[in-house]
């Protein structure tokens, strides 16, 4: 069964860091995009940032130069290392990945979601 895993989540003080790790697991030829979202109570589902199999990324403007996107093929992991916290990232982080279980098959899948909360 093909799943992806997220750690990290924690509740931090303002100004802190923490690292988000999601690693996928099961039968998969190839994955392809892998991504991070977050939902906070009461607003949509949004983009933090997103990695390309050939290592190319993307961030919303409001985690630029605060959040790193990685990955690590070998380990099927991709990572989000969060810097200078603020409590407005206080949400539910979402990993995203899009897989093929078989050549040309594409399919995205989703993680359970880390909480995250940032005090002031």
């Amino acid at each position: 069964q093909v799943q992806l895993v997220e750690s990290g989540g924690d509740l931090v003080q303002a100004g802190g860091s923490l690292r988000l790790s999601c690693a996928a697991s099961g039968s998969i030829f190839r994955i392809n995009a892998m991504g991070w979202y977050r939902q906070a109570p009461g607003k949509q589902r949004e983009l933090v940032a997103a990695i390309t199999s050939g290592d190319s990324t993307n961030y919303a403007d409001s985690v630029k130069g605060r959040f790193t996107i990685s990955r690590d093929n070998a380990k099927r992991t991709v990572y989000l290392q969060m810097n200078s916290l603020k409590p407005e990232d206080t949400a539910v982080y979402y990993c995203n990945a899009n897989l093929e279980l078989r050549v040309g098959q594409r399919r995205v899948y989703w993680g359970q979601g880390t909480q995250v909360t940032v005090s002031s």
